[in-house]
Order: structure tokens, then C-alpha cells, then sequence
């Protein structure tokens, strides 16, 4: 007697968000499966990857990943540029970093400026994020949404406490938004509610359930994003429908297995490829548990899960 693969249908769909323009727009969520199970539905998109860049040189990131765009980190443009031209990038993910009062306090029309700058500069989509200081994001992202109207960009991140001004900001710009809460499928669901009763497009929106690194408890992560899916598709919670994000490279080049030398932690592996594997560990873990877009930092942490995606579809 043949085997027959057991399959099991979802009566709920991720939705579909596209971001970018032009022939370089793409496209994330979809599908009306469990991640990369297309056995059991259909599954359109492929999980898209974006380069993270800053606006302003990042002297907090490790030497293993840092000196990978010494070259070009000083300048945002060139920094952006190198990603498209060079490294291929489908997307970018441009962090404000300096605008958070604890770094340079800049201003939001500094941001705007960089913003306009990068956009004149490559063709691919960009992800817009702020500084994670939820009062200086309520006036830098809503500067930045205005400055990249037209681009139909990402635009994140909403939390809580800021929520209501920057989902202003992308609707009156016709962006994408980054919703985010903290590891909560309840907090999540709330947020979601709470943004699409502003008249804010469930389409139109990205879950951020936040992630942490591999060791640093990525299984908690993994439980709550695979809760987010598993709701979305198998019961069928339109609140739970939105693709989801993981922000992998701001928390997995902070911890000290990618910056511990060789010589305090021999057992641990070459630095450098300890750092690389860290990042493409997790991203990965990520993907299986529902994740649409990443946004990750070294290229060949990016260049590994990348030939994973291109095997598991």
C-alpha cells in the first residue's frame, strides 16, 4: 500500500503586503499554509530579506560585522548603494539610530533629509525605522512617512505608547507600518486591533512580535511567532493575518557569542564564523515559525539563509 502524506488544511490566509515601486517592489505573506509546507496550500512569496544600515556609523556593532562595510558605513547614501549595487539587497532597512536623545538627538527634519537622500539614491524598497525611543519616533517617523510619500515604503516601528501619530503619518502617505509589541500573542493581537480601528488597512500592516538571539531565548520567540501563525491560518483570526517581521541583526550582534575572541572562549569556533552562524541560526529558526520579512546585517549571514530559503521551497 502507497504512503500518502498527511496534509492538513487552513481555513485562514496570511495577507498579502507589497512594498516598493516599480519592477523592484516586492511582495510578502500569501500564503494559506504553515511555512514552506506547500505540499499543504499555496505559497506565493518567498520570505524577503533586507540589509539593515544606519544613519550614522554603528561604533556598538562588533568588528566581525562592522568592518564588513567600513568602506561605505560613514556615508548613508553610500552605505545604501552598496547594498543594491553590491551586494545585491532585494530590500534595505534604514535604522534612525541617531535621532535617539541618548546618541546624536538629531532632528526629525535630519531624518527626513537622509531619508530623501537614500531614496534618490537606489531603487530597491526601504524599510524606515526609528530609534526605538518611543517619544522621539512620534515626531522623527512622522517627518520620515512625509518625506518618503510616493515610495510606498515600511514604516515602523508602532508601539503602544506611539502608535496613534504614526499610524497618521503612514496613512496619510499611503505606507506600510511595522506594528510592534513585546513577545505577547495577546499584545500583539491588541495592537493590531487598536491600529485597525484608526481606519488603518489590515492589509496595509506588518506584526512585530520583537525576537530575541539564538541562546537568548529564541525558543520563546519561536512560540510566540509559530502562536501568531498558527492562529491566523488554523483558526482563522483575522487579527493574527498581517505577515510578520523578525529584527534579527539589532539583537543577535549585541550578545557575547559574537564578540568574545577566540582566545577567552576557544571551544566556542573562529569568532568570526561564530557571529555569522549566530545570525543565520536564528533568522532561520525565524522563518520556520512564520516569518515574512527579516532584516538582518552580515551579507553572508544573509547569503546562508538565502540558499536555505531557495532549498526548502
Amino acid at each position: 500500500m502507497a504512503y500518502v502524506v498527511p496534509k492538513e488544511s487552513c481555513s485562514g490566509k496570511v495577507l498579502s503586503v507589497d512594498f516598493g515601486k516599480g519592477e523592484k517592489a516586492v511582495t510578502i505573506g500569501g500564503e494559506n499554509a504553515l511555512p514552506f509546507l506547500s505540499f499543504e496550500g499555496e505559497i506565493p512569496n518567498r520570505p524577503v530579506i533586507a540589509y539593515e544600515i544606519q544613519d550614522t556609523r554603528p561604533d556598538d556593532w562588533p568588528d566581525t560585522v562592522k568592518n564588513m562595510y567600513k568602506d561605505v558605513s560613514g556615508d548613508t547614501v553610500a552605505w545604501a548603494k552598496h547594498c543594491q549595487d553590491n551586494l545585491k539587497a532585494t530590500a534595505v532597512a534604514l535604522r534612525l539610530i541617531s535621532t535617539h536623545p541618548d546618541r546624536e538627538n538629531r532632528s526629525a527634519q535630519d531624518a527626513a533629509k537622509t531619508i530623501k537622500d537614500v531614496l534618490a539614491a537606489i531603487n530597491i524598497p526601504l524599510i524606515i525605522l526609528g530609534s526605538n525611543n518611543i517619544e522621539k519616533d512620534s515626531t522623527v517617523l512622522v517627518a520620515a512617512a512625509e518625506a518618503a510619500s510616493g515610495h510606498n515604503c515600511i514604516i515602523g516601528k508602532a508601539q503602544e505608547g506611539n502608535y496613534k501619530t504614526i499610524v497618521a503619518a503612514a496613512l496619510a502617505h499611503n505606507h506600510k507600518l511595522i506594528a510592534m509589541s513585546e513577545l505577547d500573542i495577546n499584545l500583539a493581537k491588541q495592537l493590531n486591533i487598536l491600529i485597525t480601528q484608526m481606519g488603518f488597512e489590515k492589509e496595509k500592516l506588518i506584526t512585530d512580535p520583537m525576537c530575541s538571539a539564538l541562546g537568548y531565548g529564541l525558543e520563546y520567540t519561536y512560540s510566540v511567532m509559530e502562536r501568531i501563525r498558527l492562529a491566523g491560518l488554523l483558526q482563522n483570526d483575522a487579527t493574527m493575518q498581517p505577515p510578520i517581521l523578525g529584527d534579527v541583526g539589532m539583537y543577535v550582534w549585541k550578545i557575547k557569542e559574537v564578540s568574545a575572541p577566540d582566545s577567552e572562549v576557544p571551544d566556542w569556533g573562529a569568532l568570526e564564523e561564530r557571529g555569522i552562524t549566530w545570525e543565520a541560526v536564528t533568522a532561520t529558526a525565524m522563518m520556520i515559525a512564520g516569518t515574512n520579512l527579516l532584516i538582518m546585517r552580515h551579507p553572508k549571514a544573509i547569503e546562508t539563509v538565502e540558499k536555505t530559503i531557495a532549498e526548502l521551497i
